[in-house]
C-alpha cells in the first residue's frame, strides 16, 4: 500500500505560556482565557495543570496544508483572547526565569489527583510541549511502526530543542524540558513490543494493579494513543514559530509514512534497544543539532546535522507524496540558522537579560499570525 492510498492524517497539540507583558513572567490566568475561548475555540482549547499554561489542539487535518491553516488560526485566536486581558502568549519548552512554585494549580479533581500522586514532581512540572498525532487505523501495524520510529526520536528532539533556561539559570542543555519531565514515571523512549496484544496486555496490567487508571498516563516520547487510531510523538519542546511547528510535524508524518511503507513491503527497519537510543536522546538534549550522535549501524559517532540530512534523504519520496516540501525546506533552515534554543541563547548572549529572551520568544510566537493577534 502506498502512503498516498493511506491518509496519514495529522493532529497537533501545542502548549503555550501565558505571559504578563510588563514583567515577562508567567501569569496564572487560564480561567479568563478559557471563558473567552468557549465561543471561538470551543473544545480546541484546554487547561493544563498549571494555570499559566494553555493547550491548543487542532481537529483532524487531512494533510500538512490543512494543519497549517488550523495551527495558524488557533494561535491567532488564542493571541487575540490573551490580548483582551492585556496578556501575551509564548511558545517554548520552559520559561527562562519564572519559578514553578509561584504558579497556581488548575482547579479540578484530575489535577488534584495528579498532585496527590506525584507530589513535588507534579508541582515542578512546569513545561511546554508539542505533541503530533499521525493517523494509522491499523493498530497492529502502528505498533511495529512505533518500534522502528523510536530510533528517530533523538533526531526529532535535536531539531526541536527550545528549553535552555530553567528558573533563571542557563542550564547548559539545549533541551532541559525532557530532564524535568522524565522525573515522572512511564516517560522516555519505550521498549519495543512484539505485537499489539503485548502492548495491550501491558496497559491492562498497569490498570489492574492500580499503577494507572487509564492508559493516557503512559507518557512516553512516542505512544500508540489509547483512544485514537494514531501514533503520538510527544518528545518535542513547544516551538516558537508556526513554521517550526509545521516543519517538525511534517517530518514526523513523513517518517511514519516511510516506515509504514517499508512494513507493507515486508522490509523492516532495524529495531534498537532503549539503552542505546537513550545515548542519542541525551546527546540531543545536551547539544541539540550542534553535537554528535551515534550511528549504531556503523558503530561510530557522526555529526547530528549529517544524520538529520541522511534522514531527510530517507524520507524524500514520502515528502513529495505528502506535499510537504515547503516544510522540509524549513527543516533545512533550522539546520542552517539554529533551533529555538540556539535563538534563545543568542538573545541572552546579546543582552544578558532574561526579559529580552522572553520578548524574543513572544515575537517569534506571533510571527505570521497577522493583525488578528495584535
Amino acid at each position: 500500500m502506498k502512503p498516498k492510498e493511506h491518509v496519514f492524517t495529522l493532529g497537533i497539540e501545542e502548549e503555550f505560556a501565558i505571559i504578563d507583558p510588563a514583567t515577562r513572567e508567567l501569569r496564572s490566568h487560564i480561567q479568563e482565557i478559557l471563558e473567552g475561548g468557549k465561543v471561538t475555540l470551543k473544545e480546541q482549547i484546554k487547561p493544563e495543570m498549571h494555570q499559566s499554561v494553555v493547550e491548543l489542539g487542532t481537529e483532524i487535518c487531512r494533510d500538512i496544508a490543512d494543519a497549517r491553516r488550523h495551527v495558524t488560526k488557533l494561535r491567532s485566536d488564542l493571541a487575540a483572547l490573551a490580548n483582551r486581558s492585556g496578556l501575551r502568549i509564548a511558545s517554548l519548552g520552559t520559561h527562562p526565569f519564572s519559578h514553578w512554585r509561584d504558579q497556581l494549580i488548575t482547579e479540578g479533581e484530575r489535577y488534584k489527583e495528579i498532585v496527590r500522586d506525584m507530589q513535588l514532581l507534579a508541582r515542578a512540572n512546569l513545561i511546554f510541549g508539542l505533541h503530533v498525532h499521525v493517523g494509522i487505523p491499523d493498530r497492529e501495524s502502528a505498533i511495529h511502526v512505533m518500534n522502528q520510529a523510536r530510533y528517530f526520536l533523538p533526531h526529532i528532539y535535536a531539531l526541536s530543542v527550545n528549553s535552555p533556561f530553567w528558573v533563571g539559570h542557563d542550564t547548559g542543555l539545549k533541551g532541559y524540558r525532557l530532564k524535568v519531565f522524565e522525573r515522572f514515571p512511564r516517560t522516555g523512549i519505550p521498549d519495543s513490543f512484539e505485537s499489539l496484544s503485548e502492548y495491550e496486555d501491558y496497559c491492562k496490567l498497569l490498570v489492574k494493579t492500580g499503577c494507572i487508571d487509564n492508559a493516557k498516563k503512559i507518557w512516553w516520547d512516542i505512544r500508540l494513543h489509547p483512544f485514537f487510531d494514531t501514533l503520538e510523538v510527544r518528545v518535542c519542546d513547544a516551538q516558537s514559530r508556526v513554521d517550526d511547528t509545521l516543519a517538525i510535524a511534517a517530518l514526523i508524518q513523513a517518517i511514519v509514512a516511510r516506515l509504514f511503507k517499508l512494513l507493507r513491503q515486508n522490509t523492516t527497519f532495524r529495531i534498537y534497544r532503549r539503552r542505546l537510543l537513550d545515548e542519542n536522546r541525551w546527546r540531543a538534549s545536551r547539544y541539540g543539532i550542534d553535537g554528535r550522535m551515534i550511528d549504531f549501524g556503523k558503530e561510530s559517532e557522526a555529526e547530528t546535522r549529517s544524520l538529520i540530512n541522511e534522514l531527510l534523504e530517507f524520507i524524500a519520496a514520502e515528502v513529495r507524496e505528502l506535499g510537504s516540501e515547503r516544510e522540509m525546506q524549513h527543516i533545512e533552515r533550522i539546520l542552517r540558522e539554529g533551533t529555538g534554543a540556539d535563538r534563545q541563547l543568542a538573545a541572552w548572549n546579546a543582552t544578558q537579560n532574561m526579559k529580552a529572551v522572553v520578548d524574543h520568544v513572544v515575537e517569534e510566537t506571533y510571527e505570521g499570525l497577522g493583525q488578528v493577534a495584535a
